[in-house]
């Protein structure tokens, strides 16, 4: 591939910086705890489902209604317990945060491209001390669209003043992010130690990543090379 040094970054934020889906997990579990019945792992698979999305407090309405023990009041307690545990659990994985900082101190451009809205990525990335780490933050109330169309990549991309063939970007998956950024001329870092994602989104996926991810610190050799070599 083109080895033009990479002048900017886009990451991807869940299950890329974090482990979003352990997150989730967590919260389904202590909802059911309150609720005294039903399976946290049921739960989980309602945001999994094609339709309302991976983000969308409906799907609790759903469970529940689906089992017999929807109220109002009683849904508004769920999303409040699902909201707070979910906040409380975020943890980066490890070497995040040292990895950023050399990355900056390198003068690469920061970016973070999200399917999340503003503030929800706001609350995650304040929970984990990295709000002021990004040179710029893309999510889907600012650029109008989810991934994997191109819009919200060549938005980010504009945005930054960056050029495809000058750009990284990492993700977890491979149908929202690899596969587009490769298709506009991006260098592609998979994050294979974050893929949670269900196995649909790995059928028929004709773009391979440039690089693959063990680690998120995998990503500083990967850098240190290309510059090397500059």
């Amino acid at each position: 591939m083109d080895r033009t040094r990479i002048k900017g970054i886009i990451f991807d934020m869940d299950n890329t910086l974090f482990d979003f889906v352990r997150v989730k997990t967590i919260a389904c579990e202590a909802i059911i705890r309150h609720l005294g019945r039903g399976d946290a792992h049921e739960l989980l698979d309602y945001f999994r489902r094609e339709g309302r999305g991976f983000e969308d407090i409906g799907n609790i309405s759903d469970y529940l209604s689906d089992n017999g023990c929807f109220s109002e009041e009683g849904f508004l307690e769920c999303c409040r317990i699902y909201e707070h545990e979910k906040t409380r659990s975020i943890e980066l994985y490890p070497d995040v945060e040292s990895t950023l900082m050399e990355l900056r101190s390198r003068r690469v451009l920061l970016g973070l491209l999200t399917d999340a809205e503003m503030k929800n990525a706001r609350v995650r990335l304040e929970k984990v001390g990295l709000y002021s780490m990004f040179d710029s933050l893309f999510t889907y109330d600012i650029t109008g669209w989810k991934k994997p169309s191109h819009r919200t990549f060549m938005h980010a991309l504009d945005s930054m003043g960056l050029k495809p063939h000058e750009t990284m970007f990492v993700g977890d998956s491979l149908r929202r992010d690899i596969a587009p950024s490769k298709q506009l001329g991006m260098a592609a870092a998979y994050a294979l130690y974050g893929d949670r994602n269900p196995d649909r989104d790995r059928i028929n996926i004709e773009e391979k990543p440039d690089h693959i991810l063990y680690s998120f610190s995998d990503l500083l050799t990967l850098i240190r090379e290309r510059d090397d070599e500059d």
